[in-house]
């Protein structure tokens, strides 16, 4: 039976989009201010080149891969140099925007007593900095101590000795199909979709349980079916 559980942090237990979306206004009022070169430039060219430099930097820190995007949206002005003093407007402006999903803390404060709660995201959203201070019995960071990001197998293995417990014991909730449902399975975890969005379940993989809200969590918990090991697929035709 689960005694732990796990929790992704963007998009799952915080509303990321927002709070980014007024980081990069913050940006573009200051790139505005400083030239009137930035006239030109448009929020949705400052969204567009996080993923114009994701690809070539997916597996470095969060931090650095949003530096790399800011500086690609001052170039556009002639504003290479202040990439210091922009960078830290974004992320004080985001960090004071992110605040956890409406059915986030009744679902916590619903599981705090029956299992033990912990949080592993490979963002830099950290708990104390995202509205849940104190809400979890362990943390875990990609990149402190050299740990990799999400989906690599190190990844959930410091989950595992973070939690104290056997994998089998922990279930991981998140929203992405690859690194909160299909990895910590193959890492001996349990896993739940929390699909926020209704998007149609890959195929060739089972959860063990998918939800629409955090507040159908404890209930899809409490009826997980029994685990009989590996990773459970599919079976067709």
């Amino acid at each position: 039976m689960p005694t732990t559980v796990v929790f992704d942090a963007d998009e799952t237990l915080l509303d990321l989009r927002p709070a980014v979306t007024g980081g990069l206004v913050a940006v573009l009022d200051d790139m505005r201010r400083r030239t009137s070169a930035a006239a030109g430039v448009t929020l949705a060219e400052l969204e567009s080149d996080w993923g114009a430099v994701f690809g070539e930097l997916r597996a470095a820190p969060v931090a650095e891969i949003r530096r790399a995007a800011l500086a690609r949206s001052l170039a556009r002005a002639g504003l290479d140099d202040h990439l210091n003093e922009v960078a830290a407007l974004f992320f004080a402006r985001r960090f004071a925007l992110t605040r956890p999903f409406p059915d986030v803390p009744p679902a916590l404060a619903a599981l705090r007593d029956r299992y033990t709660l912990g949080f592993a995201t490979n963002g830099n959203s950290r708990a104390e900095r995202c509205g849940l201070v104190g809400e979890f019995a362990f943390e875990v960071y990609a990149h402190e101590n050299g740990l990799p990001k999400k989906p690599a197998p190190e990844f959930y293995a410091a989950v595992v000795a973070a939690a104290g417990v056997p994998a089998g014991q922990i279930v991981y909730v998140g929203d992405s199909w690859e690194h909160d449902v299909v990895a910590p399975r193959r890492a001996g975890l349990r896993s739940v979709w929390l699909n926020r969005h209704g998007l149609p379940r890959p195929v060739g993989f089972v959860p063990d349980a998918e939800v629409s809200s955090m507040a159908d969590l404890p209930a899809a918990l409490a009826h997980l079916p029994i685990d009989a090991g590996g990773v459970r697929v599919e079976l067709s035709g």
